[in-house]
């Protein structure tokens, strides 16, 4: 932490890398727009995402704006974690649509409106501007039947209360499509060591108090990076960001913890076995340092990166890497004095 060296690769074909030194590192690599072949998205043109619809509502005239919408939630990825934002998104798009043509027909079809905080104002907007909503269920998915050219696009979705299918007709079928990380996630993940969970978003040293942190220290995160939030979440989760990394930048020395790991250098037979198990990119192989036998090369422990996990301990075979205040002479002696012969008690003399 503190101390990082990157090699930045310019676009422009030919270019040098370059050696830049710096204190944090933050990731702020964003999100995009899935957009996969669910409900014959790419088929038909009036089949578009929300990104999509909104973009058409910004540039359209109110005479070129559809007549019949219908909007399906929950697409791709977002069948198995909330988008955050898709519903949002949504409830927006049909309240601006509405705006612009009062007399325009959108029918939702949801599992579960989620409109975090203050937004589930929109819903409430939603439903006394007189836009439908429909409920649907793993078992009774959205169907898309094929239809020829030029006919308008039919939805059918079941109705859970009145227990039979309804057949929707509509000008513009919008599907919301949540955010997914980027493709590279997995390579950046692996070049600075950092975990991502199941659905491609980083994850947090805790939830609660370090809600920027990596257990890497000096690296952090920042927006959509952590998971798909609204903007305004995104700018206040940056800025705490950008204040977590100020407090390792704006120190000149940085004073770590007692339990971090050594090498004896004079039993180190540079095998690498370290390097390759620590997860936090402590330790390296120095050359200017003698191991066994007085040989050139040997494993040497960034102290300011160590995080006193003890895998490099438990790993050396040479034995030759101790963690401080947990030494294996300190380790068995308190095991000695737990399951060791107890010590004659002196007899009491009446």
């Amino acid at each position: 932490m503190g101390n990082f060296m990157a090699t930045l690769q310019p676009l422009a074909d030919g270019g040098q890398p370059i050696e830049v030194r710096h204190g944090a590192a933050i990731l702020a690599t964003g999100g995009s727009e899935y957009r996969g072949d669910e409900y014959g998205y790419g088929t038909d043109p009036g089949i578009v995402t929300q990104q999509q619809f909104e973009a058409a509502l910004a540039e359209r005239d109110d005479a070129d704006l559809p007549a019949s919408v219908v909007m399906i939630q929950c697409v791709g990825p977002a069948e198995r974690y909330c988008g955050r934002i898709c519903c949002t998104s949504a409830l927006k798009n049909a309240l601006v649509l509405k705006r612009q043509h009062p007399e325009a027909r959108i029918t939702i079809l949801y599992k579960d409106i989620r409109t975090y905080g203050f937004k589930e104002r929109l819903y409430t907007q939603a439903r006394e501007a007189g836009i439908l909503f429909v409920r649907y269920d793993d078992d009774h998915l959205p169907q898309i039947p094929v239809v020829e050219n030029g006919q308008r696009l039919k939805i059918r979705a079941y109705e859970p209360v009145l227990e039979r299918h309804l057949d929707l007709t509509a000008d513009l079928l919008v599907l919301s499509t949540p955010v997914v990380p980027p493709q590279a996630i997995d390579e950046v993940a692996a070049r600075l060591k950092v975990p991502f969970d199941m659905d491609g978003f980083f994850m947090e040293a805790h939830a609660k108090l370090r809600p920027m942190d990596f257990l890497s220290e000096g690296i952090f995160m920042a927006g959509m990076a952590h998971y798909p939030k609204l903007l305004e979440e995104a700018i206040v989760h940056a800025r705490a960001a950008a204040s977590r990394a100020a407090t390792v930048l704006s120190r000149d020395t940085i004073t770590t913890g007692g339990a971090v790991a050594a090498v004896d250098q004079e039993i180190c037979v540079a095998c690498l076995t370290c390097v390759r198990s620590c997860p936090f990119g402590a330790p390296r192989i120095a050359e200017d340092l003698a191991g066994v036998g007085d040989i050139p090369g040997a494993a040497n422990i960034e102290q300011a990166l160590c995080q006193g996990c003890g895998l490099c301990v438990a790993a050396c075979p040479a034995g030759a890497i101790d963690l401080r205040h947990f030494t294996n002479s300190q380790v068995m002696a308190k095991v000695d004095a737990m399951f060791g012969a107890k010590q004659a008690e002196p007899e009491l003399v009446s």
